[in-house]
């Protein structure tokens, strides 16, 4: 049976936040499967065990955005998605966003993690 979810656009970014299907988000946010969620910001694995403990039915690949600049992921954190058997793509909130929007509406398992811009 096919999976009816629909992943949530990311419809704007900017201003410190997010327009996330006709809904402003301010700060960070975590997409995970059909859910926008709050998110401190922090790139540890607490910050994060939602999507590092969800279904692989749910996510194959995580996108982390790092803001207005592009930062590498912290060691830590890379091997806790290497374990858990997810993919990472690190880069600039705007990049990833549109990344984001690419790979769900293609029907990929995607979650993005996004600092605001």
């Amino acid at each position: 049976m096919a999976d009816l979810r629909r992943p949530p656009a990311i419809e704007a970014y900017g201003g410190g936040g997010f327009r996330i299907e006709g809904v402003r988000h301010e700060g960070p946010v975590l997409i995970l499967a059909d859910a926008v969620l709050p998110w401190s910001g922090d790139w540890t694995t607490a910050a994060l065990a939602p999507v590092l403990s969800a279904s692989p039915a749910d996510v194959e690949v995580v996108i982390l955005g790092a803001g207005p600049m592009l930062q590498p992921a912290p060691r830590a954190l890379r091997d806790a998605f290497r374990a858990a058997g997810l993919g990472l793509e690190v880069l600039t909130s705007l990049e990833g966003a549109r990344l984001y929007n690419l790979l769900a509406s293609d029907g990929r398992r995607v979650a993005a993690a996004l600092r605001p811009v």
